[in-house]
């Protein structure tokens, strides 16, 4: 089948509207993005939502689409400049929006984003009868992988469906239930061979996956681009993923996120967002596809190497995710102002 080409129009049909893993990734940051946004001054510094407001980047400002929109790099650029590691960006406003690409075809750590891929193989062998959807499967406390999931809760024993497990890895990144749906679908070497076929050569499960010890030293759990985590989305809303309908159910099941209070806070409620988060000690990373009123935007972010390893929500990562989210918002969507709570959530 073919990759889906960020020029394809098809994903239109679609309705408008991690805990920590355990694994430090090290080495530079890589962020991500497929959509249009004007910012401020380096988010090392105290960033206020008015330098996000008012970053000299206009809605009324021309631009060419399908085409390099400099404007839009030179925001990006200050945005993370005074950000602690190395930034990556791929943005663009679907379907025909304007393309800002920095480090979008370097290889950085997946996190949790390495559970869309584990998804997607799944799916396809559920399609193909070679996994039961309905079937009751036994939990073993030999599963348990350390942390803080909901499935280690689980009695010795309990019953479990496949969906229930996919919930738990997409909704929750449940790390536990994470590594019994890449169990149950084939294994990291068959993954890697679904993302082979589908055209993501850069893309890898690494953990548990013979013959990428190295990468799983140097990535952990998995290793990806940003352009290529925003194909994979893209794939799933094109319904070239895997087929019709197990893409409309991953399209439904990354819909509901547990860990809102990053990228997601700055997109208003109301508007159906799809994403996946990631974070380890040296990465922060989320993608979305937003169904903005004015037309699709997928924003891809990945980050490693970060200096700031703490787990707050003023984590640089974690602030830069919530401003380059906002500053998409307002550049696309200057009718929709939304408050961005850039330092993090406001309530409780």
């Amino acid at each position: 089948m073919r990759f889906f080409s960020l020029n394809d129009r098809a994903f239109l049909t679609a309705p408008r509207r991690s805990s920590p893993a355990a694994n430090c990734a090290t080495g530079k940051t890589a962020i991500a993005l497929l959509a249009v946004l004007p910012l401020v001054a380096g988010c090392g510094g105290s960033l206020r939502e008015d330098d996000v407001a008012h970053d000299g980047v206009h809605a009324s400002t021309p631009r060419t689409f399908g085409t390099p929109d400099s404007d839009l790099r030179v925001a990006l650029e200050r945005l993370t400049a005074d950000f602690r590691g190395t930034v990556g960006i791929y943005v663009r406003r679907l379907p025909d929006g304007p393309e800002v690409a920095i480090r979008a075809d370097e290889v950085f750590p997946t996190a949790s984003l390495v559970k869309v891929p584990i998804l997607l193989k799944l799916l396809e062998r559920v399609d193909a009868k070679e996994v039961s959807w309905t079937d009751h499967i036994a939990f073993e406390k030999s599963r348990i992988y350390p942390g803080e999931d909901l499935l280690a809760r689980f009695a010795d024993g309990q019953k479990v469906t496949v969906p229930e497990l996919i919930f738990l890895m997409l909704s929750k990144s449940d790390n536990t239930a994470s590594l019994w749906c890449q169990e149950l679908a084939g294994g990291g070497v068959a993954i890697n061979d679904w993302l082979d076929r589908k055209g993501f050569p850069k893309t890898r499960v690494n953990s548990k996956t013979p013959g990428r010890e190295a990468d799983r030293t140097a990535f952990g759990w998995g290793q990806t681009t940003p352009r290529e985590m925003a194909g994979l989305f893209l794939s799933i809303r094109s319904r070239t993923a895997v087929s019709p309908g197990a893409d409309m159910y991953a399209d439904r099941a990354l819909g509901r996120s547990y860990w809102a209070d990053e990228a997601l806070s700055a997109v208003p409620p109301d508007v159906h967002v799809i994403s996946k988060q990631g974070a380890v000690n040296a990465s922060r990373s989320e993608v979305l596809l937003v169904s903005a009123p004015s037309g699709p935007i997928v924003i891809s972010i990945i980050t490693k190497g970060q200096a700031d390893q703490s787990w707050g929500a003023a984590n640089e990562g974690f602030r830069l995710l919530r401003a380059v989210t906002a500053a998409v918002w307002r550049s696309f969507e200057p009718g929709r102002p939304y408050p961005a709570p850039i330092d993090g959530p406001t309530w409780p």
